[in-house]
């Protein structure tokens, strides 16, 4: 349905720093600069890009929104956290865990302030 996500940061240097680590986790490599100067991640046919905005106003977090990321297993949830944190993240939601809907998952916000999960199916 999708073909990619877009959003907005206010330092993509910063972005760059807290993405590249937390998709190291999950087995991604790290991002790219485009042409337009567009920070972009790639994996498995979907695709995160990250801008300053075009109108030349300040980068804001999607209120009610989340960018949801598949992760294989739960040691891979719990490292994205966990680099996450360490790189400019901040753990929101509790700590890593089962939730009601059958999947693990892990929250955070980036350094911009998107809401972002990683989960797997509580079974693996």
């Amino acid at each position: 349905m999708f073909t990619h996500v877009m959003i907005g940061s206010n330092d993509l240097e910063r972005s760059r720093n807290f993405y590249d680590a937390t998709f190291a986790a999950l087995g991604g490599k790290p991002g790219g600069m485009d042409a337009r100067g567009r920070l972009i991640y790639a994996h498995d046919g979907g695709r995160l890009m990250i801008t300053k905005p075009i109108d030349g106003n300040p980068a804001t977090a999607a209120n009610g929104g989340t960018i949801g990321i598949v992760a294989a297993d739960r040691d891979q949830v719990l490292a994205w956290h966990q680099a996450g944190t360490t790189h400019g993240g901040t753990a929101i939601e509790g700590t890593p865990g089962e939730r009601p809907n059958g999947s693990f998952a892990a929250y955070l916000r980036d350094p911009d302030g998107n809401k972002l999960t990683a989960r797997c199916p509580a079974t693996k």
